[in-house]
């Protein structure tokens, strides 16, 4: 690893920290919010003895961040952050009552001008505090009203009102909001969703977990739906509030870096269809206007197809590259899954050893080296993190004392450094996953992210030592303007 202590970064870069709605917000029936899905997914029957999560939590309360939202820009500010990436709750920005709809929106439902008022106040004091708000659409929690009118992303009706959603936030927050990411991480909501039945809406062919579902189709429609959402939502953005209030917009994809097992020509192959599968699928249609070959050979009819009017729309529709990354893993031949390219992945490299320190969740290790390849687009790194093994179990006291995420952010953020200036990718920005703990998904609360310690019973916050890192860290590298 090279020395980078005199590296910096480029002008204008954002730094600063990531969450995401229903993780934080808790609340889940203020300013007139209705269910999402997770909302549904989080709360099975009681009489049914299925747990969702580890825990068997919900976001329900999460880290109370409705009412301590000031509390939590304070944090950003003493962390010296300059950027803050968050998603909206799509059911607090339309009213899904029903008592409204059709009336002014071409049969679509009506904004909720009380929680459009609510991310308002939120934006207004960003901006205050000198932080630029950098807002994602769509971060998982899709309106349980729209699962139950017409399965969801599992419609292309979807499309519609994903867009409707879109403009009403772009209408609300554009002239304050010059950054916007469309979709948070797309393979996720798909395979984890409708493939394995382990995110809501919980669909899968496995009948244990649910019973509905069809994993061999349906994450295949929901990607194809996903993509069209933002790629509509991106043309009302660049032909209606861009000419008037300037931004930027993309999508944000998560991807383990497909690293060869061994120096074999073939492994190299395999690496690369496993790259098709897991960032290709979505990034090759956005970006180059086409899905991969590899996975049009592996899936044939089951693969839906853009119309050229389609993919007129979608190809060029980011205009950077956003990526969530966390880890890498050697891949070598032999594996069967389908949703990551029927390629077998491992952390332990041919001599033993291990490519990196473990975290407390199976997918994940620490290799930064994994960071620096990728797409020819600026890049926004938009989530990066680490749940150090055992972390959870530890009391507050010793937990705040992060040293496994700390040096986990050293080598990422070493990397950013060394992509910048040794291999010139245009890197933007870096947003540390997380601000805080919080509800982590299927984790429940068995995971802890953040920068910051949550004592869930009283929610009072507690900055861990990667909070500092990370704020000298900037103080050290960025660009001071002349």
């Amino acid at each position: 690893m090279s020395d980078s202590a005199n590296l910096l970064l480029p002008e204008g870069f954002l730094f600063g920290f990531a969450t995401a709605a229903y993780q934080i917000e808790g609340s889940p029936s203020a300013s007139n919010r209705t269910p999402s899905i997770w909302d549904t997914f989080t709360h099975p029957d009681p009489a049914s003895g299925v747990k969702h999560t580890a825990d068997g939590l919900s976001g329900d309360v999460a880290t109370d961040s409705f009412n301590r939202w000031k509390e939590d820009i304070a944090l950003l500010k003493s962390y010296g952050a300059n950027s803050y990436r968050f998603s909206v709750s799509w059911t607090r920005i339309i009213d899904f009552t029903g008592a409204k709809k059709g009336e002014d929106a071409g049969g679509l439902d009506p904004p909720n001008e009380v929680g459009i008022k609510f991310y308002r106040e939120f934006v207004e004091e960003l901006v205050r505090n000198g932080i630029t708000p950098a807002i994602t659409l769509y971060h998982w929690d899709l309106p349980q009203a729209l699962e139950d009118r017409y399965g969801g992303w599992r419609d292309k009706r979807v499309v519609d009102d994903f867009v409707h959603f879109a403009k009403t936030c772009f209408d609300a927050f554009g002239d304050l909001v010059k950054h916007w990411i469309t979709l948070n991480e797309p393979w996720c909501i798909a395979v984890l969703g409708y493939g394995y039945g382990v995110f809501a809406p919980g669909r899968s062919s496995d009948r244990t977990k649910s019973p509905e579902g069809n994993s061999s189709t349906e994450p295949w429609i929901v990607a194809h739906n996903l993509i069209l959402s933002h790629a509509h939502a991106v043309k009302y953005f660049r032909e209606n509030i861009k000419p008037v209030h300037g931004g930027e917009i993309a999508v944000t994809l998560d991807s383990l870096w497909c690293i060869p097992y061994d120096d074999k020509p073939e492994t190299a192959q395999v690496a690369q269809r496993g790259m098709d599968v897991r960032l290709g699928w979505f990034a090759d249609p956005i970006y180059k206007g086409h899905y991969p070959a590899s996975l049009k050979a592996m899936l044939g009819e089951r693969l839906p197809d853009f119309s050229a009017e389609e993919i007129a729309v979608v190809k060029g529709s980011s205009d950077f590259f956003g990526l969530n990354t966390y880890t890498s893993n050697l891949v070598q031949e032999g594996g069967t899954e389908e949703f990551n390219g029927k390629i077998k992945t491992t952390f332990t490299r041919p001599d033993g050893t291990q490519l990196g320190t473990q975290a407390q969740v199976p997918w994940l290790q620490a290799y930064a080296p994994g960071f620096r390849s990728t797409y020819n687009k600026p890049i926004y790194v938009t989530e990066n993190g680490f749940a150090p093994k055992g972390d959870v179990t530890l009391p507050r006291e010793e937990a705040v004392h992060d040293t496994d995420r700390v040096e986990y952010y050293r080598g990422y953020t070493n990397a950013i450094l060394e992509a910048i200036h040794q291999d010139g990718v245009p890197v933007k920005s870096y947003f540390a996953w997380s601000l805080l703990d919080n509800f982590e998904w299927a984790e429940g609360y068995t995971v802890r992210f953040g920068v910051t310690y949550v004592d869930y019973e009283t929610q009072k916050r507690y900055p861990k030592d990667s909070a500092w890192f990370l704020k000298k860290w900037y103080e050290d590298h960025r660009r001071v303007p002349e």
